[in-house]
């Protein structure tokens, strides 16, 4: 298989009294990674036969030629069919030996290797959330304009979501029968709809497959950990004088992740390269030093391992493993000032630098999920005539993943009383000499072991349908008619984590009849436990009570049905050639509900019972774990549209070259937001110059909010840093993420412009390509972040942000509420850039040489949140996000009939913090909410190499490794703990295996 590349309305203005959303600095990161041996030229219907080969495989013979002209031809990106039909729209498209070579445990991280795949997070992104949904998930991200603008289809069609925001999980696809995928790099709307705003990835499978075929896989890195296997089998024959095709193929998968270190600066496996990076807030505007420090090895004084007094006359006492006391080390020569708001003289808010580290939590974050997928495909086809088929599919997959968000379950800003009988003597009489009754406390809680986040997503898809190719009116029309039902089940369980109201009750403890017991009567009356915490040592009977065996849980069923009609032909000819013409409708209907536990969800809306008994000191309406806090919800949206595309041949002569016009448009109307048109019009130029092609497009392209925009059960994440900047201290919050029914469709528009050199008779095996592209969505479906929400009321730059939160609650946990908006925009062009050449035989030697590399420049990533005050960020370059200015692949590749190997080199540009930023260290001008000072402002790029090869022990049966990331290149330091959607956070990647085709 050969690889081809194919190549304003402004932002509403906040409501009273509403906050809308799309965060400022932050936004433009979060709204994304690189190749894998793709070459480009435009990809026809039928391939000329001078066309070079790059992979090495051996042509199609006649035979086989003649099976594949006998059934319809997939173009990705258009609705037409008919051959001799060359798309405007620059794709990629990469092979089934391509994806074999780069031997990954799953098809998902060869295709995010592409350099215009920016943002696509796997199993090593959302590994620090509980509440999020999306561990484990594998979805792709065209542009960095997210996954939810990034339309992924399984043979052209629709797959249900794994997750409400509507994307699907690639780990739930047939990957053994995958044929080639086909990325659109440009906007597509008109031919498939909502969500084509970045562009399309088209999974294609072998439908004629006879043999039998496997893969045996396993890896593990150079520190032991995430050992994989990978196990893979397909059939397929064909029956009754070839009429009836039968597929089949089945897999196993299984990675156990890389899960969180111990508490401090130490990772899983000895990795040595965390050093507690963080971004510390001054909250000083205008005293000529920097606002902001970027600082290694930050330490926070609100809390440690086995906990920590952190405010008061008895600031800086600590307690080891057995709860005795002692004076603890702070950073920076810090001394504590013992005053009432606990602040440390010589150090940064709520921040030392360097000193005892060892109640740090960061390092106790998952690297990698745990993930095992089982995944099994069939297909049956039956041609009913020689140019016909009506065919059924079915694929039912498994994807369990597991991973830790964080160390321990730090408590902050707690309030203990002297006479707290787990008080250590000393402390009581140093209580008595400072005349105070209680202080203030901080613990990491070590003792309480880890949070562990467990998904189990089952997907069941069935589709029905028909296609083939029928003379009408004295012209071939194609025709592609179908129905797909898809359900997903996906289930969120939390473990080993607390109730936070439990957990105060059971903290303040007393001495009843000589008993340690509950302060609180209701609680004690109820079967609180007291729980001592000074040191490591809690009693089983506290555990039980503030972390019960039941923790929360969420319930999620999604499903997916759709009927698509599709007609292609040629119904005349114009004098440069025939006409193509495509039509058809499509109607579909999403849905879905999900089912919490009553303590996260509330009484009202999950009854308590056997497991989770009514308990009076919880809060009724629910928000009562650590993290978790999973709601109830539902809702359904449904969609009908129509379309008609049409490709006009202008030129064909030798003279003027072969040129043609391409237009499109597609009427769609959603039960939620009403009408919305999308449209495209573009056209090639072959020019009268060997090899030389132009090509261009542009598109007005839709996406329409999903169910979790729409419906949102409100998703709570826990911030337990959360920085308050009106009392200048780091609290425990949660941000109440909910969905908003009046939101309406995002447009886009897309532009690309290229020219490609390729298959020329002087330079054979030469192929150059570069496109420019552009991409305006404006009504961007957006939210602030919880920080930019409360800064903005700080700043009194949008008062209205300011009764959405609540940072100091003594009725209940702090919170934020987000919600999201048609309110931003987003702009960002930016250049692909692509060479490659095949050397036959070089220097007279026997084999082939292939070089390639492939690149893109990201020229402007613009978001414009729409709030008054604020200013567009351009996120180009910010490397704690997915877009640097410069990604690029390069791969050599020398093959045999023998053996093979390969070289590849991943590299990206060095990049900052953020572009907004003013670096000074002395002098500063004022820091304002729109050009904040720093003192650093610089995060590395990396240079990855990689090397595999094959061995052919049989014509049959192939023997392979790959090595990634020889070099054990660590990722940069980042203020977030680290980066997977750029870096590689596992280190050097063993991986070997044997295939075979029979």
């Amino acid at each position: 298989m050969r690889i081809v590349k194919a190549t304003e309305s402004r932002a509403r203005h906040l409501r009273r009294g509403i906050i809308a959303p799309a965060s400022l600095g932050v936004i433009a990161t979060c709204i994304v990674a690189a190749p894998a041996w793709a070459q480009t030229v435009t990809p026809q219907a039928t391939i000329p036969s001078d066309a070079p080969n790059p992979s090495g495989v051996p042509a199609a013979t006649p035979a086989e030629t003649d099976e594949a002209s006998s059934r319809d031809i997939i173009v990705t990106g258009s609705r037409i069919t008919t051959g001799g039909f060359t798309a405007p729209t620059p794709t990629t498209v990469i092979g089934e030996e391509q994806i074999a070579a780069n031997a990954q445990p799953n098809v998902f991280t060869t295709i995010a290797q592409l350099p215009s795949l920016q943002g696509s997070s796997g199993t090593s992104v959302n590994t620090f959330s509980t509440s999020s949904g999306q561990q484990g998930l594998s979805s792709f991200s065209l542009r960095g304009v997210g996954a939810i603008r990034t339309l992924t289809l399984l043979d052209g069609q629709r797959v249900v979501g794994a997750n409400v925001t509507g994307v699907p999980d690639i780990s739930l696809f047939p990957q053994l029968l995958i044929k080639r995928v086909d990325v659109v790099n440009g906007g597509a709307s008109a031919s498939y709809g909502s969500d084509a705003v970045g562009g399309v990835v088209n999974f294609i499978t072998d439908t004629r497959f006879k043999g039998i075929k496997g893969n045996v896989q396993g890896g593990v890195t150079t520190y032991g950990d995430d050992r994989q296997v990978l196990v893979q089998l397909a059939g397929g024959t064909s029956l009754l004088n070839d009429r009836l095709h039968v597929i089949a193929s089945t897999e196993y998968a299984h990675e156990d992740g890389v899960g969180g270190g111990d508490f401090g600066i130490g990772l899983a496996g000895g990795r040595d390269w965390f050093r507690q990076p963080t971004l510390i807030n001054r909250n000083v505007l205008n005293d000529g030093s920097p606002q902001y420090l970027f600082r290694d090895y930050a330490q926070s004084y609100n809390y440690t391992k086995y906990g920590l007094i952190t405010a008061g006359p008895l600031q800086g006492i600590a307690f080891d493993q057995s709860g005795n006391p002692f004076q603890f080390q702070y950073g920076s020569n810090g001394v504590p000032a013992r005053d009432a708001a606990g602040n440390v003289i010589g150090c940064l808010p709520g921040f030392c630098q360097g000193g005892d580290l060892s109640g740090n939590v960061d390092a106790g974050r998952s690297l990698q999920s745990r993930i095992q997928r089982v995944n099994s495909y069939g297909r049956i086809g039956y041609d009913f005539a020689p140019n016909g088929e009506l065919y059924g599919t079915i694929n039912i997959g498994q994807v369990k993943t597991n991973n830790q968000p964080v160390g321990g379950q730090n408590r902050p800003n707690l309030t203990i009383q002297c006479a707290n009988p787990y008080v250590p003597a000393l402390v009581k009489a140093a209580c008595t000499t400072a005349g105070i009754t209680n202080f203030q406390y901080g613990t990491s809680n070590a003792a309480l072991g880890n949070s562990q986040v467990y998904t189990d997503r089952r997907q069941f898809r069935f589709v029905a349908g028909a296609k083939g190719r029928e003379a009408v009116a004295g012209s071939d029309w194609s025709y592609d008619i179908y129905f797909e039902h898809g359900t997903n089940y996906t289930d969120i369980d939390v473990s080993n984590i607390l109730l936070s109201r439990r957990f105060n009750q059971a903290i303040n403890a007393t001495t009843v009849n000589g008993a340690i017991v509950c302060a609180d009567p209701t609680a004690r009356a109820n079967g609180c436990q007291p729980l001592n915490i000074f040191g490591g040592n809690p009693s089983g009977a506290a555990l039980g009570y503030i972390m019960p065996d039941r923790g929360p849980y969420q319930r999620t069923r999604q499903t997916q049905d759709v009927i698509s009609l599709n007609f292609s032909g040629s119904p005349f000819s114009s004098w440069a050639g025939p006409v193509s013409v495509a039509f058809g409708g499509e109607f579909r209907h999403e849905f879905y509900r999900v089912r919490a536990d009553p303590y996260g969800a509330g009484f009202a809306n999950t009854p308590a019972n056997a497991a989770y008994p009514a308990d009076p000191v919880l809060l009724a309406d629910g928000n009562n774990w650590y993290a978790g806090n999973y709601k109830n919800g539902g809702g359904a949206y449904s969609v009908k549209e129509a379309f008609i595309e049409a490709n006009l041949p202008i030129i064909d002569s030798d003279a003027g070259g072969r040129a043609n016009i391409n237009g499109a448009a597609r009427v769609t109307d959603y039960s939620t937001s009403g009408t919305v048109w999308a449209w495209k019009i573009g056209g090639t130029w072959d020019l009268p110059v060997d090899g030389l092609r132009i090509r261009g497009v542009t598109s007005r392209d839709v996406r329409a909010p999903n169910l979790s925009e729409l419906f949102a059960a409100p998703v709570t994440t826990t911030l337990p840093g959360f920085f308050d900047p009106f009392r200048n201290v780091t609290v425990l919050a949660l941000q109440n993420t909910i969905g908003n029914v009046n939101l309406t469709p995002e447009i886009a528009r897309n532009t690309t412009l290229g020219i490609a050199f390729s298959n020329s008779q002087a330079i054979p095996g030469l192929s150059l390509s570069v496109d420019y592209y552009k991409i305006k969505i404006t009504d961007v479906i957006s939210s602030l972040g919880a920080q930019d929400i409360v800064n903005l009321c700080f700043l009194n730059i949008a008062p209205e942000t300011c009764g959405v939160f609540n940072l100091n609650n003594p009725n209940g946990p702090n919170f934020i509420n987000v919600q999201s908006f048609n309110l931003a925009s987003i702009l960002t062009d930016g250049f692909d850039i692509e060479a490659s050449y095949r050397w036959r035989n070089p220097l007279g030697l026997a084999g082939n040489l292939t070089l390639r590399a492939l690149a893109t420049n990201i020229r402007r990533f613009i978001t414009d949140t729409g709030l008054p005050g604020t200013i567009p960020n351009d996120s180009a370059g910010v490397n704690i996000g997915n877009t640097p200015k410069w990604k690029w692949l390069a791969v050599q590749t020398y093959a045999t009939d023998d053996w093979s190997l390969l070289l590849q080199e991943r590299w990206f540009s060095d990049g900052n913090l953020g572009n907004q930023y003013v670096v000074c260290t002395t002098g500063c001008p004022a820091s304002t909410v729109n050009r904040p000072t720093i003192d650093r402002n610089f995060i590395p790029g990396a240079f990855y190499f990689d090397i595999g090869g094959t061995y052919n022990v049989t014509p049959a049966v192939t023997a392979y490794f790959k090595v990634d990331n020889l070099f054990n290149r660590d990722p940069a330091p980042s203020p977030y703990f680290v980066n997977p959607a750029l870096y590689d956070v596992l280190g050097r990647v063993f991986r070997a295996g044997v295939r075979f085709n029979f």
